[in-house]
């Protein structure tokens, strides 16, 4: 599995309310469709503070996107930057995000077998 994680955050004047609806209910639907035949897994974790008092990262959602190899992921980045597609993307993308805040980067899994949780 090779995933793909971009850290996002919503453009300036822009609530958490009206962001979270608008990428649910709009910009999704833009990332399934250019994702489909490529990912395995499109999936948008969206951030909340974990305790009193702490704050938030400087982003408002982690979007993961899992392709089963990088030779699938690299097949994807190429078809998303064909103009009409990325031009489509961005466009949606200005309306819902802080491009100049996002942060992109690849990982590799790698995990761990733990055995059932005991109760005695």
């Amino acid at each position: 599995m090779f995933t793909r994680i971009t850290l996002l955050k919503r453009r300036p004047g822009m609530t958490v309310e009206a962001f979270r609806d608008y990428y649910e209910t709009h910009h999704r639907l833009i990332g399934e469709r250019v994702l489909a035949g490529f990912a395995q897994r499109y999936l948008r974790r969206y951030v909340a503070p974990a305790g009193q008092g702490l704050e938030l990262p400087d982003f408002d959602v982690m979007t993961e996107i899992s392709f089963p190899d990088r030779a699938t992921h690299d097949r994807c980045i190429a078809a998303l930057s064909e103009p009409s597609v990325a031009e489509w993307v961005m466009a949606d993308e200005d309306r819902l995000f802080d491009r100049a805040a996002m942060r992109v980067f690849t990982v590799e899994e790698a995990e761990s077998a733990l055995e059932p949780l005991s109760i005695a």
